[in-house]
């Protein structure tokens, strides 16, 4: 099996605002000089894991990522009839398992949240849930043995790509299996303001006929290069969990992301700007070399003819430091539905193939 996955992609959006900064305003970077257009990695993957297309591939196998787990767990509780008191004291334990519990009692007197978001996998979730229902039969407070819920191996998908962090027990962190870079405009952009007014349906006929309400909006729109490896040998290892299923559970992990990657967008003012769009270039790439971004190619922002420009850019950058380095993989497949090369189940089939 070749060990790296590297995608290379290429998509067109329309006027959008699909990720925003603290300001409402679309994100922007830097890039060789000029503003572009940015999508940071953190709303990529978020928008990718929560997608109808990620949960169709992987359904029934996805972590949560949640502060707010000890809610369930109370509820439980409560509902088989554990004393509130007893129920809270029982469920700060159950959910401390997964990070510490906010400690200000006087502002949250009956908080159940931990202080960090934490991914916690279908065995845990099980696990947790479980423990709650023999409390509920014992009456009796878990003990420190019961209380060990954490799993080091876990069959949810989305964690064995995106990886754990828990601050709490570092023992059971899990490193993620894909890097993704922030996506980033290949031309140069302008953020523009849209002015917009609302009328009013029940103005008809009255003096006051002016706008029920006034507003504005920014926006801007561009061809995104956004880079991604996969560690596929790391994710086979993650997902050792999945005991005999783990080869048909990778497979479909990686067409799942792959198809995401392609088809998903973070669907920031989508009812507003309807920005959906597919990839029109993908390069992807199979190999045990040391993976590397193809951003070079985009230092200088694209002019003129930007979607053939884009695409003769990225395949000359892989060209020359092929030619500089060595190859830089060991074979690739390309999609373009500009020229019509290449289909995307063949891609799939690329992407997996061992």
């Amino acid at each position: 099996m070749k060990k790296v996955l590297q995608i290379h992609v290429l998509t067109s959006y329309p006027p959008a605002n699909l990720n925003r900064d603290d300001l409402g305003r679309p994100k922007t970077a830097s890039v060789g000089g000029t503003t572009r257009l940015r999508v940071s990695s953190q709303s990529l993957k978020r928008a990718w894991r929560t997608s109808n297309i990620f949960e169709q591939k992987i359904g029934g196998i996805n972590g949560i990522r949640t502060k707010r787990f000890g809610e369930t767990i109370y509820k439980t509780l409560v509902a088989g009839g554990v004393k509130e008191k007893l129920a809270l004291d029982w469920t700060r334990s159950i959910a401390g398992s997964f990070g510490a519990i906010k400690s200000n009692k006087e502002i949250f007197p009956n908080n159940l949240q931990i202080e960090q978001l934490a991914f916690i996998s279908p065995e845990e979730q099980k696990a947790a849930l479980d423990l709650a229902k023999a409390l509920i039969e014992k009456q009796q407070a878990p003990t420190e043995s019961q209380l060990k819920l954490l799993r080091a191996n876990n069959s949810a998908a989305d964690m064995a790509l995106f990886g754990r962090m828990l601050a709490k027990d570092p023992s059971y962190n899990i490193e993620a299996s894909v890097q993704v870079a922030h996506a980033f405009s290949v031309q140069k952009i302008v953020v523009e303001d849209d002015f917009f007014t609302a009328v009013d349906d029940l103005n008809e006929g009255m003096e006051d006929q002016g706008a029920g309400h006034m507003g504005d909006t920014e926006f801007a729109s561009g061809i995104f290069y956004t880079y991604i490896n996969i560690d596929r040998e790391l994710l086979l290892e993650n997902l050792r969990g999945c005991g005999d299923q783990a080869p048909s559970v990778w497979k479909n992990a990686i067409e799942g992301l792959v198809e995401c990657i392609a088809k998903v967008a973070p669907t920031g003012k989508q009812n507003s700007f309807g920005s959906r769009a597919y990839a029109h270039y993908i390069l992807a790439e199979l190999g045990d070399q040391q993976p590397r971004t193809l951003s070079l190619a985009f230092i200088k922002d694209v002019g003129g003819d930007i979607i053939q420009e884009s695409i003769q850019k990225l395949e000359g950058t892989k060209d020359r430091m092929d030619k500089s380095y060595g190859p830089c993989s060991d074979e690739s497949f390309d999609l373009n539905v500009i020229s019509g090369k290449g289909s995307f189940s063949e891609l799939l089939q690329f992407c997996v193939k061992e």
